[in-house]
C-alpha cells in the first residue's frame, strides 16, 4: 500500500473516531528573525476554516506591524467553510503572504484557497481536493444562487491559478479526496 494511500485512510479513520475537531481553524501570526532573510512574519493556519477565522489574522497581522523581508503563511488544515477560506486569502494576498505547505502539513478541501493567496507557493506536504459540501444540496451549483458567497472561479482567475483546479475540485465526489501530483500542482499554478 503506498505511503499517499497510508495516509488517507489514516486520516480517514481518525475523523470517524473523533479526532478530528470541528471547531475554528487555529490562526497563530508571530514576528521572528531568520538568519538570512532577516525580520519575518509567520501566519499558520491549521484545524478546520469556519466562519471568525478572518478576523483572527486580520487581528494577528495588525498586531505585528511594521516591514519584513518575508511573509509567509503555512498550511496544515483539513478545510471548512469555503466562503471564510476565500476571505482569508484575499487578506493574505493583500498584506503579501507566500503559502507553505510543510512536508509534515496537509492542505486540503478550502485550504487550497489559502495556497493559492501565496505570492509564491510551496508544497514539501499533501494538497487534497474535493467538491463542498452544500447544506441542502449536494450541487457546487447551491453557492453560486447565494448572494452572499464569493465566486471561486472569480478568486482563482485574481489569483492566477490555472481554471482547470474548479473543474477538478467540481468534480471529485464531497465524500472523496482527490491528492494532487507534483505535476498537477505545477498545472494549476500552485507549486
Amino acid at each position: 500500500m503506498g505511503m499517499a494511500r497510508r495516509f488517507w485512510q489514516l486520516l480517514t479513520l481518525c475523523a470517524a473516531l473523533g479526532c478530528i475537531s470541528p471547531a475554528m481553524a487555529k490562526v497563530e501570526v508571530e514576528a521572528g528573525t531568520h538568519q538570512k532573510l532577516g525580520k519575518i512574519l509567520l501566519a499558520k493556519v491549521s484545524e478546520t476554516i469556519a466562519p471568525g477565522d478572518y478576523e483572527s489574522l486580520l487581528v494577528g497581522i495588525r498586531n505585528h506591524p511594521g516591514n519584513y523581508a518575508k511573509k509567509i503563511v503555512m498550511l496544515d488544515s483539513i478545510g471548512g467553510s469555503v466562503s471564510e477560506a476565500i476571505k482569508l486569502g484575499r487578506l493574505l494576498r493583500e498584506t503579501g503572504f507566500d503559502s507553505l505547505v510543510p512536508s509534515t502539513g496537509i492542505c486540503q478541501g478550502s485550504c487550497v484557497y489559502l495556497l493559492a493567496a501565496g505570492k509564491s507557493k510551496i508544497v514539501r506536504g499533501y494538497v487534497g481536493v474535493h467538491r463542498p459540501y452544500y447544506p441542502g444540496s449536494d450541487s457546487v451549483h447551491y453557492a453560486s444562487r447565494l448572494s452572499s458567497n464569493p465566486s471561486p472561479a472569480t478568486y482563482f482567475k485574481q489569483m492566477n491559478v490555472a481554471p482547470g483546479l474548479l473543474e477538478l475540485i467540481n468534480s471529485t465526489d464531497p465524500a472523496r479526496m482527490r491528492v494532487l501530483t507534483p505535476a498537477e500542482l505545477a498545472r494549476y499554478r500552485l507549486n
